[in-house]
């Protein structure tokens, strides 16, 4: 297939999606290929009153684990932590006291800094779970002025829920563990977490307009609003929902889908980290059928007899996708800006992967 064809494919694909559904504002999908020479950025649908455009920031929801893990990553390599080091040793004692209490023992001093970016601690997550008071999102969507601290949340955890196996003894996707992740690099490095995401990652990138919303701005403003999510039926505006601070280390970050490359293509290039460094976040667990986590990373394996379409990176929640393939050397960045539409992305994902591979001759 010539490689215009396939463009015309995948967009005529991705306007149909965006059109079809009533629930889906908008769309954003940046496919790149040294290889082949090819850098598509489109956009489709609306924000507000506006068309979309490619060069749009937007909401990049669960994305932001992999900018925590990266710094862990690298305070790692700085040798100022280690991975087997327990929690305890870089947080107070009020936010480790009775954090991890699972049939009656108490394991809170037991969590290593490994278990909170491979999901293995066995803490609840605040974020997804249903309590008595409902889902935490349904309470942001009510409390928008309410700004959440790292700690709340943390808090939130610990009186409401309940964590569900010792740790490193099984695999439980957590929002909380990547919060007390965030604590331990403010404490280590005696900076906000948001000075150093910028200070580690989008100022050495030069990822201008990408920023920690509710805390901090970025470098460049964009002559684009952020684009809006669609959530629980609510057209919802991230900038003007303090409660959104809640997400903080655990996936706070307004990006675009150029910013996004950049980290993308540094980080498969060994150029924040070293290639032992990825290495080591690409010890995969199964996460769920078909997707496998490591530390701060996600592995998608479309079939398992097809290793050529596997991809890795990270998803979230909003249908948003930053992934790279290894084999055809194409990245492939975007979202929908809809919660709960991972699933449906992947499907998208696919799709793109089949069309891209008959490219590859071309």
């Amino acid at each position: 297939m010539e490689k215009e064809k396939a463009k015309l494919t995948i967009e005529k694909t991705l306007n149909k999606i965006v059109n079809s559904n009533p629930k889906l504002h908008n769309a954003y999908l940046l496919i790149h290929s040294d290889k082949l020479n090819i850098h598509w950025n489109m956009a489709q649908g609306q924000t507000d009153d506006m068309p979309a455009h490619p060069e749009q920031p937007y909401h990049t929801a669960s994305i932001g684990k992999t900018f925590t893990s990266v710094i862990i990553a690298m305070l790692v390599e700085e040798r100022k932590i280690s991975y087997h080091d327990p929690i305890a040793k870089y947080l107070p004692e009020d936010i480790v006291n009775g954090l991890h209490v699972y049939k009656g023992k108490d394991y809170s001093h037991e969590i290593r800094i490994e278990h909170l970016v491979s999901n293995t601690s066995g803490l609840p997550d605040y974020y997804e779970e249903k309590t008595k008071q409902g889902k935490f999102l349904e309470i942001l969507l009510k409390e928008p002025s309410h700004a959440w601290t790292p700690q709340e949340t943390i808090e939130w955890s610990k009186r409401y829920l309940s964590p569900r196996f010792p740790p490193g003894k099984g695999f439980h996707y957590t929002n909380t563990g990547f919060n007390l992740l965030g604590l331990i690099i403010e404490n280590m490095t005696s900076k906000p977490y948001h000075e150093v995401l910028h200070e580690y990652i989008f100022q050495r990138l030069h990822m201008d307009h990408s920023y920690l919303s509710q805390y901090s701005d970025p470098l460049v403003k964009s002559t684009f609003p952020v684009a809006n999510i669609n959530s629980m039926g609510k057209r919802i505006h991230v900038e003007n929902y303090r409660s959104f601070s809640s997400n903080y280390a655990a996936g706070q970050t307004v990006s675009t889908s150029e910013d996004l490359l950049k980290f993308m293509k540094a980080l498969a290039g060994n150029h924040l980290i070293s290639q032992d460094s990825l290495a080591e976040m690409m010890q995969w667990k199964k996460m769920w059928m078909g997707v496998d986590y490591g530390y701060g990373l996600m592995r998608i394996r479309m079939f398992a007899f097809l290793p050529k379409y596997n991809v890795w990176g990270h998803l979230g929640s909003t249908g948003s996708f930053m992934l790279y393939n290894p084999t055809m050397d194409f990245y492939i960045i975007g979202s929908f800006n809809k919660t709960g539409y991972t699933g449906q992305s992947v499907r998208f994902i696919f799709h793109v992967l089949r069309t891209l591979s008959k490219c590859e001759g071309n």
